[in-house]
C-alpha cells in the first residue's frame, strides 16, 4: 500500500503554519563558487539556483528588505573547523584564500549588507547573527543558498529555534542531488519552516507593510 506522506504528517501534526512577519530579511546561505565551478569538489549544478538567488536578491533591494550573505573561512589546515572539518574533508575547500570562497561575480554583496563569515552549518553557530537580528526587530527570515540538506536544513532550525519565522525559498535553494533536495525540502516543511516558490516569496516582500 503506498502512503500518501503528505496525509500522514498531517493527521500525526505536523506541517503547521507560520506568518510571514513585517520585518523579514533575506539570507543567501553559502552562495559561493565551491558549488558553482565545476572544477571544485563540491560543484553541484546549481546553477538555476543561481540564477533564482540573483532575481530574490534583486526583489529584496528594490522593496527595502535587507539581503544578509554568509560564507565560510577556515584558518590553514582547519583548526577552527573542529569535528565539521573532520566528517567532511571537501571543507578544505574554504581555507582561507581560496577561490572557492568566494561570491559569484552575478551575486555579491553591495557595501552596507551585512556578510556572515561561519565555522559550520548552521548561519547562526558560533556568529552574531541571532544577536544582530533581534537588535534590529527582525521577525522573519527568506532562507536560500547551498546546501539545501546541510547549510540551508541547518541555518532553517536555528532560526526557528532563535525565534524568527523561517521561509526556505524552493527554487533558491541547491543540492547535489534532486533525492536529498526534495526530501530535505518536505522534512523542513512538515517540522520547521515555510517552503515557498520563488514568485511567493517575492510577492511576500512586496505585500509586506513599510
Amino acid at each position: 500500500m503506498t502512503v500518501d506522506l503528505n496525509a500522514d504528517y498531517a493527521s500525526a501534526g505536523f506541517g503547521g503554519k507560520l506568518t510571514f512577519g513585517q520585518r523579514p530579511a533575506l539570507l543567501i546561505v553559502d552562495v559561493v563558487m565551491a558549488y558553482l565551478d565545476p572544477a571544485s569538489p563540491l560543484y553541484a549544478g546549481v546553477e538555476d539556483a543561481l540564477a533564482s538567488n540573483v532575481r530574490l536578491a534583486a526583489a529584496a533591494r528594490a522593496v527595502g528588505v535587507p539581503v544578509i550573505f554568509t560564507n565560510i573561512s577556515y584558518e590553514p589546515g582547519g583548526i577552527d573547523g573542529g569535528m565539521f572539518f573532520r566528517k567532511v574533508p571537501a571543507l578544505k575547500a574554504f581555507e582561507q584564500g581560496s577561490p572557492a570562497g568566494t561570491f559569484p561575480p552575478e551575486l555579491q554583496p553591495l557595501p552596507g549588507e551585512l556578510v556572515v563569515s561561519k565555522k559550520y552549518p548552521s548561519a547562526f553557530f558560533g556568529t552574531s547573527l541571532a544577536s544582530t537580528l533581534h537588535a534590529a526587530r527582525f521577525d522573519t527570515l527568506l532562507i536560500t543558498g547551498f546546501s539545501t540538506s546541510g547549510c540551508v536544513r541547518a541555518s532553517a532550525l536555528d532560526a526557528l529555534c532563535h525565534g524568527f519565522a523561517p521561509f526556505v525559498v524552493r527554487e533558491a535553494c541547491g543540492d547535489r542531488d534532486a533525492r536529498p533536495q526534495e526530501q530535505n525540502l518536505f522534512d523542513m516543511a512538515a517540522k520547521m519552516a515555510e517552503v515557498v516558490g520563488e514568485a511567493e516569496a517575492i510577492a511576500l516582500m512586496g505585500d509586506r507593510p513599510v
